[in-house]
């Protein structure tokens, strides 16, 4: 997110009286406009980008990416003003830098590896995880939701287990890697879960149980600090937020603005159920797992695990009964009338990695499906 600190909610009463806050974190890749490659153009960019917009663009994990992150707010309109002008400044900048600014999971297109940012952590992951690393970058995009008691913010977590599958189903945006079709709607997924601290998130008793599972993952070595927490949701380690952070970066801003309200309106809800004492399921390890591997190969033009039944459905019926379930908190935020439009746009148009493959299978260039990534990236 942003350098702002996410909007205090008191902890008591938050479902009947207060709004949730949202912001939003991208991760967008660097091309090469003639080769679409990834280029380790990060530094050269970040020279370029307007300064009013400069503090809420910043490095990632490699060179060939760049983030942006929106304040956190109440209004929708407001969040997607932001995010609308830094992807444009941001594309902008790219372009005087020689590059390409791609909403997109991972590199569709082959080449060099570009070499990570030269920070002292990044180069102890290289050094503890070699051979976990090679890749044109993994982009995804982190909803960040505000509920600052952080006991409260644990039994979210567990709330949100069963009904964050298909929310990854919904921004799959990665089919095209190495120049080929990966037969996966999202292969930054596949490539994402080689970190061992990649996984569902496991069920929770308290916060003390949080802390705990945290420090005892950091004296295995599995990871080097709390920011290396993968976990599909979790308490973010700088904002008081549940952080949402299953999906690939998504190609347009509709697609963004509506995860961002179903994320907020799915933490709202698990708000509600906490305070009127309704458990959350506790649903097994591997059963979360595969419901994840499913949203991960079939986005949602295929089938997805029912969270209440662990049948196969397609997985549209899935999202429109993760809809219908916080129909009441989309209202409650103002949202729902922008939600069932963007919901509909979604099903008429496709997941990202549906529109990818449209285009390629009109055309059967790859460089065409990344002059639409293009296009939609900057809007």
């Amino acid at each position: 997110m942003a350098p702002e600190v996410a909007e205090q909610v008191q902890p008591a009463r938050v479902a009947e009286t207060d709004l949730l806050t949202v912001g939003v974190e991208e991760e967008f890749l660097l091309a090469d406009p003639a080769t679409g490659a990834a280029v380790p153009a990060v530094h050269a960019v970040l020279e370029r980008v307007r300064p009013e917009l400069a503090g809420q663009v910043q490095l990632e994990f490699q060179t060939s990416q760049i983030e942006i992150g929106s304040p956190p707010g109440l209004e929708l309109a407001a969040l997607r003003h932001s995010l609308a002008l830094l992807r444009a400044g941001v594309a902008e900048a790219a372009e005087e830098a020689g590059a390409r600014l791609l909403a997109v999971g991972t590199g569709p297109m082959p080449g060099p590896v570009p070499p990570v940012v030269d920070k002292p952590r990044y180069h102890e992951m290289i050094e503890r995880f070699t051979l976990l690393v090679p890749s044109p970058g993994t982009n995804g995009m982190h909803v960040h939701v505000g509920v600052p008691d952080p006991e409260l913010a644990v039994q979210v977590l567990n709330h949100l287990r069963p009904w964050l599958p298909i929310l990854h189903a919904a921004t799959a945006n990665s089919p095209y890697y190495e120049g080929v079709d990966t037969g996966y709607a999202s292969w930054r997924s596949m490539l994402w879960e080689r970190w061992p601290s990649t996984s569902p998130t496991p069920w929770l008793e308290s916060y003390a149980h949080y802390q705990r599972l945290v420090d005892q993952l950091i004296t295995t070595g599995m990871m080097l600090d709390d920011g290396m927490l993968y976990w599909y949701s979790r308490l973010s380690a700088s904002y008081p937020t549940v952080e949402i952070r299953i999906g690939d970066v998504c190609p347009s801003l509709d697609d963004t603005i509506l995860i961002a309200a179903l994320c907020r309106a799915v933490v709202a809800t698990a708000v509600v159920d906490i305070e009127a004492d309704r458990p959350a399921p506790r649903l097994e390890h591997h059963r979360l797992m595969g419901a994840h591997w499913r949203a991960a190969h079939d986005g949602l033009e295929g089938q997805a695990v029912d969270p209440e039944t662990g049948d196969l459905r397609p997985a549209w019926h899935v999202l429109r009964g993760l809809f219908e379930r916080v129909r009441p908190q989309l209202e409650r935020h103002g949202d729902l009338g922008l939600v069932t439009y963007l919901l509909g746009k979604l099903h008429s148009h496709g997941t990202g990695a549906a529109r990818q493959r449209a285009v390629f299978d009109r055309t059967g260039q790859l460089s065409d499906v990344l002059d639409d990534l293009a296009r939609q990236t900057r809007g």
